[in-house]
């Protein structure tokens, strides 16, 4: 009887102590330090110049050593990179955006959706296509391509040196929508 009481006391604080539902938490995910976006001019002797940020750098497309003007902007900080692939038009204009566009559908079965954006710069003659591919497991979530319509064609796509999981990676992949779309605002072609 002695230890019965407190035995039958504590197994009613146990019992009754947590009126609440406990559940587990989800998982979390590291803060991400984004930096201050400052940009700096890219003028070389490519057939086009934009300005991209100070904490990216330019390299050139290594699988595509056959492309003179095709180059990467590469994100060290976020295993980031934006593959830019330009073209001479000449009269094939259709195939590249069809190119463009079909490139993208591939990301049908892992998008949720894919928002398309028109650009039209008639100042600088700057016309496109952004498509905002959204869902969590799209290898690559913003892409894009400009024109001319006569001479030059450039696409763009970002791609992550990681699995696709662009819950986690959203803050990221917004920061770097800014970026790409400073770039297209600030894009010129060269004659």
């Amino acid at each position: 009887m002695k230890f019965l009481f407190p035995s039958l006391f504590v197994g009613c604080l146990l019992l009754f102590g947590c009126s609440e539902n406990s559940a587990p938490k989800p998982r979390g995910y590291f803060r991400i330090n984004l930096p201050a976006q400052e940009y700096r001019m890219l003028d070389s002797i490519f057939p086009y110049s934009f300005e991209y940020p100070v904490y990216a750098r330019i390299t050139k497309d290594r699988h595509s050593p056959n492309e003179a003007n095709w180059i990467n902007v590469d994100f060290p900080h976020f295993k980031a990179r934006v593959h830019l692939s330009y073209k001479s038009v000449n009269g094939d204009l259709d195939t590249y955006t069809e190119d463009s566009h079909s490139l993208v559908m591939k990301h049908i079965p892992k998008a949720s959706a894919i928002e398309e954006i028109a650009i039209s710069d008639e100042t600088k003659n700057v016309y496109g296509l952004i498509y905002d591919i959204k869902g969590t497991g799209a290898a690559s979530p913003f892409q894009f391509y400009v024109t001319d319509s006569s001479r030059h064609f450039l696409r763009g796509a970002l791609y992550f040196n990681a699995l696709p999981n662009n819950d986690s990676l959203s803050p990221v992949i917004s920061f770097i929508k800014e970026d790409i779309l400073h770039m297209i605002e600030t894009l010129n072609w060269k004659n």
